[in-house]
């Protein structure tokens, strides 16, 4: 039996609170700077919890990326800058209630989100965990190409009114994704002889290139200059009790897609927010409409599961060793360092260490609510300024978080050419997110196609052999069926009308 009254104690811990303190400012501060993701505040973290206990070691780290994760929704929805791969999903249309002056209802929905989410997968890892990581377990490349397919699914539902552009976007993103070398093979591929894309095209300069510069490149047109007069992140509290409520369902939805991607090795916050964002736009009146009450209904579920996936990831971690993604990585290495060995023997041998762990993730998401207000009222001081002093700090940003994520000038000339690639996009209705998308998913469904062929020799049929693989593969596909069904009725009703009203 575990007691409660140690784990309490421990929590107590003056030296543990100020860690996770010490800890959750700086990861506010990290994932509110475009380019520096949750996965590098982490890193960053490894020189100095190297020294400390188990418990505040670990303690840090959970602390920190969950407030990063969060605060990448902070400059994306002020600046179209996504601060993380993951808040992408919803960028658009948190900049959206920005430039009508309600960037209190898109950050506070954003941030209520993030700690339900956060506070739900942590319920559901207490609660859950061995049931939950026997399922992660059985996924084999088979269950994560059908997976990795059915994100591509997303593209249909975040590519606009066009179809064809939606999908053009996506192909184009998936194109990205192949550069450097084959996964299988190690050859290299599109890298055009240049050293610099033999390890690929990376997300962060790209993400950067396409939403920050290219918005930078039309304001430097004039045409947002009165958003830093109408959004001011006021009364974040007051607004944000009005829509918990009427988006009970998408937050549940979102909290518990979130830890079930999460908890499957290598899926992560970015897959859960897009397939989460897309159920939001599909499965409800509210979330498909293009209204305030639709955009808020997508950014809460879409953010809920971004949080959600990151106590997810503990799950495969703490039962069985096995890294949820690349933080739960360093907290496992961090922790056989510590003589702490993840695994089943784990909740036998020190069961008030891991329960310890799971209470940190309560504690640092509750936290998230005080100081994430905070932290949106006083990076929103910046929007104060004049357009011509915000788009060279903005730039700068840019510039250092690309360079400090690939040590490379190149990473910087790939801002700029995204930049106006993006640009181009944009003004010809090509909608981003499809191509961010196809980058994302486009190494996964490879690598788990090819791997799969291999070890079928080349068998399509071993696509369906396996249960939980055949029913996720048969529901991609009806999924696909449904989508090219709806659109051509679509189109058909749109024929019908328009030759009604010629004969007219």
């Amino acid at each position: 039996m575990v007691d409660a009254g140690s784990i309490l104690a421990q929590l107590a811990d003056p030296y543990l609170l100020l860690v996770i303190m010490v800890s959750a400012a700086y990861g506010l501060a990290i994932g509110s700077i475009p380019g520096l993701t949750a996965l590098m505040a982490t890193a960053l973290l490894v020189p100095f919890i190297i020294f400390m206990a188990p418990l505040p070691a670990i303690a840090s780290i959970i602390t920190a990326s969950a407030m990063a994760i969060f605060a990448g929704d902070i400059p994306g929805a002020l600046l179209r800058m996504p601060g993380t791969p993951a808040s992408a999903a919803y960028t658009d249309d948190a900049f959206k209630l920005t430039r009508q002056g309600k960037s209190a209802t898109a950050l506070g929905a954003g941030l209520f989100a993030s700690a339900f989410g956060g506070v739900a997968s942590a319920t559901i890892l207490t609660l859950a965990a061995p049931w939950l990581a026997r399922i992660a377990l059985s996924f084999s490349s088979v269950e994560y190409f059908w997976l990795g397919v059915l994100g591509l699914s997303c593209a249909t539902f975040v590519a606009g009114p066009s179809l064809l552009k939606g999908l053009a976007s996506l192909l184009f993103g998936l194109f990205l994704a192949t550069m450097g070398l084959d996964p299988i093979s190690g050859m290299p591929r599109f890298t055009f002889g240049s050293t610099n894309l033999v390890g690929g095209l990376g997300l962060i300069p790209v993400l950067i290139g396409l939403f920050a510069v290219s918005e930078l490149l039309r304001n430097s047109y004039g045409q947002d200059r009165q958003m830093s007069e109408k959004a001011k992140p006021t009364s974040i509290l007051k607004t944000v009790f009005k829509l918990m409520w009427p988006h009970k369902i998408g937050l549940l939805r979102g909290s518990l897609l979130g830890t079930i991607v999460g908890s499957l090795p290598g899926a992560g916050s970015d897959i859960a927010a897009w397939i989460s964002y897309a159920l939001a736009k599909k499965s409800s009146k509210r979330g498909g409409s293009d209204t305030e009450e639709g955009a808020v209904e997508r950014i809460m579920s879409a953010s809920a599961a971004n949080n959600a996936s990151l106590g997810g990831a503990y799950i495969p971690a703490t039962v069985f060793g096995i890294p949820g993604d690349a933080i739960t990585a360093i907290v496992i290495s961090v922790m056989f360092i510590k003589g702490v060995n993840p695994g089943p023997t784990l909740f036998f041998n020190q069961p008030q260490v891991i329960y310890a762990i799971f209470a940190i993730f309560f504690l640092a998401n509750l936290l998230m609510l005080p100081l994430g207000i905070a932290c949106i009222r006083a990076f929103g001081l910046i929007l104060r300024l004049p357009t011509s002093i915000i788009s060279p700090v903005i730039l700068l940003f840019c510039i250092l978080g690309a360079f400090s994520v690939e040590n490379t000038l190149f990473a910087v000339g790939l801002v700029a050419l995204f930049g106006l690639l993006g640009y181009v996009m944009e003004e010809n209705e090509v909608p981003l997110a499809p191509a961010i998308l196809g980058l994302i998913l486009g190494p996964l469904l490879e690598q788990t196609f090819m791997t799969t062929m291999l070890k079928s020799q080349g068998d399509l049929v071993t696509f369906f052999n396996r249960p939980i693989g055949g029913t996720i593969g048969a529901f991609t596909i009806l999924v696909w069926a449904l989508i090219i069904g709806l659109k051509l009725f679509a189109n058909r009703a749109k024929t019908d009308d328009s030759l009604a009203d010629t004969a007219a």
